[in-house]
């Protein structure tokens, strides 16, 4: 029996202030596109059983043009695959913090996807001998207990498993359910689909985290940094078959490209001198810059240096791109104490702004990574009108 698992979908994303022709947010287009090709595939391999564990949409309350695209494309899903079966969790930015506000999943139900959301519940399939446990984000995770009688146990949750993300994994604005590994008790189970984590993951040896479908997360430049080291290939679902273990990862990039420029070093160079490296630098990108998220980071730049860059030429770096991002970042300061230099460093102060923005609590359909772009614009605004600081001189 083979399963398909799938996670993190997050339909009415926005990021950036670009917009199409109709009107809709980019990115938020972008990440429709993105779920799109995914159903495809998915009716293309032709599983028995779909799993969807949780974040469905980014926000609980998302846009008419966010529920209408995935009504349209989960009754794509049905209609191509009829004797399939489809589960459905509700993950913690589809679950209402307020007992006034419903969840919006239900609307899924009449096309035949089965949908839990408020507590667990065991889903039986005896044409299949299978038992689900069905888990969405609760506030404390309930026990985990497969189903004796039932020839294959799958669990399908939506949460953290403790001591598993890295850092910037659990920098989220909606912190979901918290799980140990021996609560989860992945031995216990035939497969073990988890949620939460957007990028590709084993936990045990049958049990992952699928990832998300796009770069919809509050450090898309880390998830992208731990793909490329895992050589994971990106977003994409999961492909496993209960009969024989055999597992699959199908890599599904998004249309949108994101490039992380190679970083540069300001140390020493003068403004003109820095102006022509980060051009040499975008200049030298296969395929240009237009239409593309693009980051640069360059270190080691005083502000008094910052403060004299050619900015007609990065406004047009930003026009072309949908996200040029110049990520300038200070000298490291060395403390001095009695005159001599202590070891330790002190984080910059655009350091500490970018990590304050992104660890704090947001309320919903507030853009993350645009909350940290303009923190970090201000900023440099206030750089540019401040003189060149003592400690600049002393780095």
């Amino acid at each position: 029996m083979r399963l398909v698992h799938l996670s993190d979908i997050h339909l009415g994303f926005k990021q950036y202030q670009r917009q199409t022709p109709t009107g809709i947010n980019q990115r938020e287009a972008d990440v429709a596109t993105s779920f799109r090709r995914v159903i495809d595939k998915v009716i293309e391999l032709k599983p028995e059983l779909v799993l969807i564990a949780g974040d469905v949409f980014h926000a609980v309350r998302p846009s008419n043009p966010a529920i209408l695209h995935a009504f349209h494309q989960f009754s794509r899903l049905r209609q191509a695959l009829p004797d399939s079966t489809v589960v459905m969790v509700a993950g913690n930015h589809d679950t209402p913090r307020m007992a006034e506000t419903r969840c919006i999943l239900p609307l899924f139900a009449p096309l035949g996807i089965t949908v839990v959301e408020g507590e667990p519940k065991r889903i039986t399939f005896h044409e299949h001998d299978l038992s689900i446990l069905a888990v969405p984000d609760m506030g404390k995770a309930p026990s985990l207990e497969p189903d004796p009688a039932a020839k294959y146990n799958v669990l399908l949750l939506h949460g953290e498993i403790e001591g598993v993300l890295p850092r910037y994994g659990r920098e989220l604005d909606r912190r979901p359910m918290g799980i140990t590994q021996q609560e989860l008790g992945a031995d216990r189970w035939d497969y073990v689909a988890l949620g939460h984590y957007h990028v590709y993951r084993q936990v045990e040896p049958n049990a992952f985290y699928s990832g998300s479908l796009d770069y919809t997360s509050t450090n898309s430049w880390g998830e992208m940094a731990e793909e490329e080291a895992a050589k994971i290939g990106g977003k994409g679902i999961i492909e496993h078959d209960l009969t024989t273990g055999a597992h699959t990862f199908h890599p599904i990039p998004p249309l949108r490209q994101w490039i992380d420029l190679p970083s540069l070093s300001g140390a020493g160079l003068s403004p003109a001198s820095l102006d022509e490296a980060i051009r040499a630098t975008v200049d030298n990108l296969e395929g240009g810059i237009d239409d593309r998220i693009v980051r640069l980071v360059v270190r080691d730049v005083p502000r008094h240096i910052l403060r004299e860059l050619d900015h007609k030429a990065l406004r047009e770096y930003k026009r072309k791109a949908l996200q040029f991002h110049l990520d300038t970042r200070r000298p490291e300061i060395v403390r001095r104490e009695n005159g001599e230099a202590a070891p330790g460093r002190r984080a910059s102060l655009a350091d500490t702004v970018r990590e304050k923005l992104r660890s704090r609590v947001l309320t919903e359909n507030i853009d993350r990574e645009t909350l940290v772009a303009l923190g970090l614009h201000y900023l440099q605004e206030a750089d540019r009108v401040a003189g060149p600081a003592e400690e600049d001189a002393i780095a």
